[in-house]
């Protein structure tokens, strides 16, 4: 088996999450009671224990804003605990006028990697998480995301396809920083007028040679491990991006609501297994080990 880097991954407490303790609100992975809990780093390594992931990078999961720090050391403190995250994405806010005190506050951390500020728009509501469709475009979010080559910290860019070029002009703009497309560019289904902004979205994006791409929550729109739109997927991916430039990611424990990490993993390995081990070598460890640098 192929040894793996799980590249998006996420655990938390509850009472640290506000959208965990308060309302049920629509949500692009749907109902969600399930993990409306705990999900410790305990359950995440029984829930992965028989997948070959070696390491984990962990992602922002949407604290108050004010507990950013917090954040990152909580996770810090969890791997000096128990060895598992070996990556941090941390949560910065990219609309201050000046990032770097926010920045300077978390650098302490040792395993911090890149930030994420979740930026996409969608027409439907429930979709929606960035105040507007060209936040990314917005002259502060522009001028701090350029401070972050400063630092050596990647940007996890989170987007729908319709906002893909004004992204090409953020990521492109910023030559030395690492951009990683969450949930390889959220294609919200099948239909045709989806895939084909999909794919054309991939292809803007991929004139910018730093831009990488993570497969994960892949079942996020659809509700469920689907094998075939996980091979749709890792097929154009490949073709547009080249699999050096993507990474697996589980997006646990958002998946959890439909599936099992096993099933999980099982779809992307049948998915890539086509493409050769050079392939699988990059999508299940080598992007994320050259963009990440897990301990």
């Amino acid at each position: 088996m192929q040894k793996t880097i799980d590249a998006h991954f996420h655990i938390w407490r509850q009472q640290d999450q506000p959208w965990l303790v308060g309302p049920m609100v629509p949500r692009i992975f749907g109902p969600y009671e399930p993990i409306r809990r705990d999900y410790p780093i305990e359950e995440f390594l029984e829930d992965q224990r028989d997948s070959g992931v070696e390491k984990a990078v962990y992602v922002q999961t949407n604290w108050a804003k004010e507990d950013f720090e917090k954040e990152v050391a909580f996770l810090q403190k969890t791997s000096d605990e128990t060895g598992w995250p070996h990556a941090i994405v941390g949560y910065t806010d990219m609309t201050v006028d000046d990032i770097r005190p926010q920045i300077d506050r978390l650098m302490k951390y040792k395993l911090l990697r890149g930030v994420r500020m979740q930026l996409h728009w969608h027409e439907t509501p429930a979709f929606r998480f960035a105040a507007s469709a060209d936040q990314m475009i917005d002259p502060k979010v522009r001028a701090n995301v350029a401070r972050l080559k400063d630092y050596g910290l990647s940007f996890d860019l989170q987007l729908f396809p319709a906002q893909m070029k004004d992204g090409l002009t953020l990521v492109g703009e910023n030559p030395e920083t690492n951009f990683i497309l969450t949930h390889a560019g959220m294609l919200t289904g099948m239909e045709p007028e989806n895939t084909k902004a999909w794919k054309a979205g991939l292809r803007t994006l991929s004139a910018a040679p730093n831009l990488y791409a993570k497969l994960s929550g892949l079942g996020t729109f659809v509700h469920r491990n689907d094998p075939l739109l996980i091979a749709y997927v890792v097929d154009n991916a490949i073709d547009i991006l080249g699999a050096d430039h993507l990474m697996f990611g589980s997006n646990f424990p958002i998946e959890k609501l439909w599936t099992s990490h096993a099933e999980l993993i099982k779809a992307h390995r049948d998915a890539v297994a086509k493409h050769g081990a050079v392939a699988e070598a990059d999508i299940f460890w080598n992007t994320a080990e050259k963009v990440y640098r897990p301990v």
